[in-house]
């Protein structure tokens, strides 16, 4: 058994840049993957109701997780505001694995994404596309609080309800004043 080796983080040390970034966004695509894997057999077995409704309590939880996680790497205080948030998506998985995009307009923060996998792997399939927005108000508005508490989040445009056909959909982050 002296050929046993270890997989550890060394295997990661051995990389380059390059194939660092290029795991880093594969990665990225393989948890859209899964997620959408894991709906798609509840949704063949429970139909379209159950999954929406397992898949809204994932995405309460999950945001939690990775906010916090990007909160602590990327060194930022506890009331980052929308600066703070804009470094987060930056690195978000959804960032990483879609075509997505950030600007300001005024004193909000607009995430878009513009060419979504999900949706585009379900058109591929011929399958109806996943009705998200109850999904990504949970997801967004989770991750955006877990960055800083005082951020709202709406939404501007998302499957089934889309205001804005240039993109897969569209969310607005912003910090009330008091």
């Amino acid at each position: 058994m002296s050929d046993v080796k270890k997989c550890d983080m060394n295997d990661l040390e051995d990389l380059t840049k390059e194939q660092l970034i290029e795991l880093l966004e594969m990665s990225a695509k393989n948890l859209v993957a899964m997620d959408g894997v894991w709906f798609q057999v509840l949704e063949e077995q429970d139909g379209m109701d159950r999954a929406m409704d397992v898949d809204a309590e994932v995405w309460n939880r999950y945001p939690l997780s990775e906010g916090k996680r990007l909160k602590k790497f990327l060194g930022l205080p506890e009331h980052p505001g929308l600066e703070g948030l804009e470094q987060a998506f930056r690195l978000n998985y959804n960032s990483i694995a879609n075509e997505s995009s950030l600007h300001w307009e005024d004193d909000a923060l607009i995430f878009r994404i513009e060419v979504c996998r999900v949706q585009a792997a379900r058109s591929r399939k011929g399958m109806e596309f996943h009705p998200c927005k109850p999904v990504g108000v949970n997801e967004y508005a989770t991750f955006a609080r877990a960055i800083d508490d005082r951020i709202q989040t709406e939404c501007l445009s998302c499957y089934p309800e889309i205001e804005d056909p240039t993109c897969a959909c569209a969310w607005k982050f912003t910090i009330p004043t008091p």
